[in-house]
Order: C-alpha cells, then structure tokens, then sequence
C-alpha cells in the first residue's frame, strides 16, 4: 500500500521580541528631537521677533536731531564805525558892535589867512561918542595941568611956611581928583577905540569860510547874530564813538583807516590821537578822536566816512549757524550732543550776527556737535541719535568718543 506523505510548506521566520523593542525606541527618540529641535527653533524665531519689536520701538521712541558744527572765526578783525569829518577847528564869528554891515570882504569858499578882513560894521554912532571922549579927554588934561601947576606952587609956600596947611591940603586933593579923571577919561577913550576896531570883523585862524549869513545893509546885534562861518580844513578832525563791548580795545596810537563814502576814494591811513577816559553814560561808548591831514583840500568837512580800527581778538571766537542758537527767559544758549549721544544745554556769549551765521566768544569749543533747530522737548540729559547735516549718520559719534 503506498505510502501517504504531507504536503510540504514554508513557515515564516519568528521575530525576536527585543530587536522589535529597539527600532521602536529608536523611532520615538527621533521623533522626540525632532518636536524639541521644532520648539527650540520656534522660540528663538519668537525671540528674536521680540527683540527686534523693542528695537523699532526705542528707536521710535528716540528723538532724532541734525548735527552742525562749529568754525573756526577770525582772529582778529576791523571794528567799523561810520563818523563825520569836522575841522580840525571850526567857529562862528559874531560882531562885538552894534551897527550895519557896510560891506564884507570874503565869501563862502574863500580860503583865510589869520588877520584877513572878513567884513566892515557902520556904526555912526559910534565915531560920535569916540569924539565927545576924546574931547572929555582933552579937557580933564587941561584941568589936570592947571591943578598940578597950582599944586606945585602951594607945595613950594608950604615949605616955607607961607600957606595955610588947609588951602595946600584943598590944592593937593584937586591935583590927585583930577589924576584920576584923567585916567578915566584915557580908559572910555581906549575902549571906545577898541569897539571902533571891532567895525572890523577879521579871520581868527587860517581856514575856509564855509558858511556867510549876512547881507549889506543887515542890522547887526553885538553877539546875537552869526556872520560866518570859519573852518580849518587842514588837518581835518573827526571823533568817533566806540560801543562799550570794544572800549578796552581802543587806545591812543592804535591804527586806523578812513573811507570816504559814495567816492571811489581809496582809504586813508590814520591814527587814533585821543580817547575819552570815561564811557558816555546816554549811549554807552567811548569817544576817540582821529586827526587826517588834507593839504590837497580833497576831503571836505561834514562828509560821511566809515572808519576801520584794527582790533586783536583776546581769543579765536568760532561762527555756528544762526538756527542752532536758542534764545528764552534764561538767556541765550546752545543745544550740544556729548560724547554719549546725550544732550546739554550750554550758555553761550555771543559777538557778532552776521545773519546766516552767529560769532560765538564763549561757551563751546570747536568739536562740539551742536544741534540745529532744536526741538523745545529737549531735555538735559536726554539721548537721541544725530544724523549729519550733509545727510550722513553719525549716531555712534566715533570720531568724538
């Protein structure tokens, strides 16, 4: 009987239980770095998003200011001054008699010698009172001779006893009595002379006749009435008025130039001759006074001139545009930006306003970053980032740190 076999198959391969328990470790460790490494890199993107939003918060919250800077000034400079040429002297002549101009001999324009006749005064009047003292003058004469010769004779009996001491006494007392009116009649002769000398009305100096304010025939007044006008022209003579902020810069010898205004004159050397001791009290300055020669006659008395004086700066002022200044119930001040980025509010003294720019005596130094328009919400301390005029940013300030 044949024999029955069973069908032959395959079984598959039992799997380990411990291999099958690593794998899965494996995987889940994988798995585990792999949501660590997600939250470690969603909370630096949240960091840095959050660092990044308080950035552009501080820097919207600090203010911006634009940067100037100072320059450097002119160490020293020319203190102009306008001023008005005077004769070196000048006077009005007026008559010292009363009368009418009979005639005048020089006119405006003329040049004058000391002594020259300038005009004539009638005065008729005059020429009679000078005859009546004259004749009074020659009649106290005669009484002076008769009362000096009776004199003599009663001297003469009273040494020998031959007078009464009265009537010597009475002789002698009308000899000295008419002394005396002789010699008052001498002085009213004199002065009468002397006012017929003042018909003549003649130059007191050299100079020009610059102004004549009579006619023939105008009726004089002793000393009420200007008949000219008398200018010396060479040297002329002009004094200026120095403000006080310069008025220990000024001393005598100090150099200066004069400009003719409105001609196409040249300026002319000078020198300061005098100054005041003293500060006018009404408008603050202090007076200096400047001789100009003029033999030519070119300049003329009562033109305007400017005058140039050289002045030495006691220090190098520096010039800061005119908008970076800042003017309130405190005074005038500065707005700078340290060396940290920080703000301070500095006093300031100031020179000159040149208009776009402002000369800076005291306060600041030449690398201070001074800011322009300055906000009114600045504040002492307060930090803000500065961006350069010219547009470049300089917000680190390292070329001043």
């Amino acid at each position: 009987m044949p024999s029955h076999t069973s069908p032959a198959f395959a079984l598959p391969p039992t799997t380990h239980p411990r291999r099958t328990l690593n794998i899965a470790g494996k995987a889940g460790s994988a798995l585990l770095l792999l949501l660590l490494g997600a939250g470690v890199w969603r909370y630096a993107v949240n960091q840095s998003a959050a660092e990044s939003l308080a950035q552009r918060t501080a820097d919207s919250l600090q203010r911006s200011v634009i940067a100037v800077h100072p320059r450097p000034g002119e160490a020293s400079r020319k203190l102009v001054l306008p001023a008005s040429l005077k004769g070196y002297t000048e006077t009005q002549v007026f008559a010292r008699t009363n009368g009418y101009l009979k005639a005048w001999h020089k006119n405006i324009g003329d040049t004058v010698k000391k002594g020259d006749l300038l005009a004539e005064i009638d005065v008729p009047e005059l020429e009679h009172e000078l005859a009546q003292g004259r004749a009074a003058q020659a009649q106290v004469k005669a009484r002076l001779e008769l009362t000096r010769s009776t004199w003599e004779r009663w001297r003469q009996l009273s040494e020998t006893d031959g007078a009464p001491k009265q009537e010597v006494d009475e002789k002698r007392a009308a000899f000295l009595q008419a002394e005396a009116d002789m010699a008052a009649a001498t002085a009213n002769v004199k002065r009468l002379e002397n006012i017929e000398n003042y018909r003549r009305v003649v130059a007191p100096f050299d100079g020009v006749i610059t102004r004549r304010a009579v006619d023939v025939g105008s009726l004089i007044g002793a000393g009420t009435q200007e008949l000219f006008a008398l200018t010396q022209t060479d040297p002329l003579r002009l004094s200026v008025w120095v403000p006080q902020a310069y008025a220990d810069d000024i001393e005598a010898g100090q150099s200066a130039s004069v400009r003719p205004l409105g001609t196409q004159s040249q300026a002319i050397s000078a020198r300061i001759d005098h100054v005041a001791g003293a500060l006018d009290p009404v408008t603050r300055s202090r007076q200096a006074e400047i001789s100009l020669p003029n033999h030519a006659g070119q300049l003329l008395p009562g033109a305007y001139v400017e005058i140039a004086i050289d002045i030495a700066q006691k220090a190098s002022p520096l010039l800061v545009p005119a908008n970076a200044l800042v003017m309130d119930k405190d005074g005038t001040h500065t707005v700078i930006v340290d060396g940290q980025g920080k703000i301070d509010l500095r006093p300031v003294k100031i020179g000159r306003d040149f208009g776009r720019e402002v000369e800076i005596m005291e306060g600041i130094a030449a690398n201070d970053v001074l800011v322009a328009s300055p906000s009114d919400l600045l504040t002492q301390g307060e930090t803000v980032s500065v961006v350069e005029a010219e547009g470049k940013s300089n917000e680190k300030l390292a070329s001043r740190s």
